[in-house]
Parts: structure tokens; C-alpha cells; sequence
């Protein structure tokens, strides 16, 4: 089992910047995929970023691109979601979550194992 806990949400102006942190339980952090989601509300949950268990690569969607930055760091079960440039599209709940079996693509949430219980961010513009 992994628990994911996801932290740094909260109100931002439009053009601001935040980065969130997702901490992992776990020893064997390193052997899962990772990847951001969010959701807007009333709509299903969608892919903002996922990074590979290397940390070699990283993939974005569209809509974050050029902004949103991926990274983990294993040693402290780590991953984080820099965020810059932020508009009021960008408002959502985001979630962390992890994979092991890496089965199905990194871009549906149904292809992963654990998710955090999302932080809140919120663009004013």
C-alpha cells in the first residue's frame, strides 16, 4: 500500500506561480510511475502530467504544457508540480497519484493504483 499526501494548493493570482508536493508512504517509491490530475468541478478527473519511474521522461497535456512542470525525488518519496504562468482554466482540485503495474497509458486515471485526496487551487484573475 501506498498513501499519497498532496500539499502547496491555494489561491493564486493569475500569472502567479505555486508548486505542489505530493509525499509518499512506502520504501519502494521509486518503482512507481507518478502523475498529476485535476478536476474541475462537475467534470471527470483529467491528466496534467505523469513522469516515468527513471525520471527520464515526462509528458504533458496539452493545456499545461510550457508551463507545468514534473519532477520526483525518490529520496524523500517525493513528487512535485511546479506551476507557472496560472489562469483561471488552471482552478481545479489536483491530484497525486501512483502506479506499479504500469498497465494501460499514463495519461488515464484508471491506469493508476493510489491517489492523494487532492489540494485545491484556486486562480483569481
Amino acid at each position: 500500500q501506498v498513501q499519497l499526501v498532496e500539499s502547496g494548493g491555494g489561491l493564486v493570482q493569475a500569472g502567479g506561480s505555486l508548486r505542489l508536493s505530493c509525499a509518499a508512504s512506502g520504501r519502494t517509491f521509486s518503482t512507481y510511475r507518478l502523475g498529476w490530475f485535476r478536476q474541475h468541478p462537475g467534470k471527470e478527473r483529467e491528466f496534467v502530467a505523469a513522469i516515468k519511474r527513471s525520471g527520464s521522461d515526462t509528458y504533458y497535456s496539452d493545456s499545461v504544457k510550457g508551463r507545468f512542470t514534473i519532477s520526483r525525488d525518490d529520496a524523500k518519496n517525493t513528487v512535485y508540480l511546479q506551476m507557472n504562468s496560472l489562469n483561471a482554466e488552471d482552478t481545479a482540485v489536483y491530484f497525486c497519484a501512483a502506479d506499479s503495474r504500469l498497465v494501460g497509458s499514463r495519461m488515464y486515471a484508471y491506469s493508476y493504483e493510489y491517489w492523494g485526496m487532492g489540494t485545491q487551487v484556486t486562480v483569481s484573475s
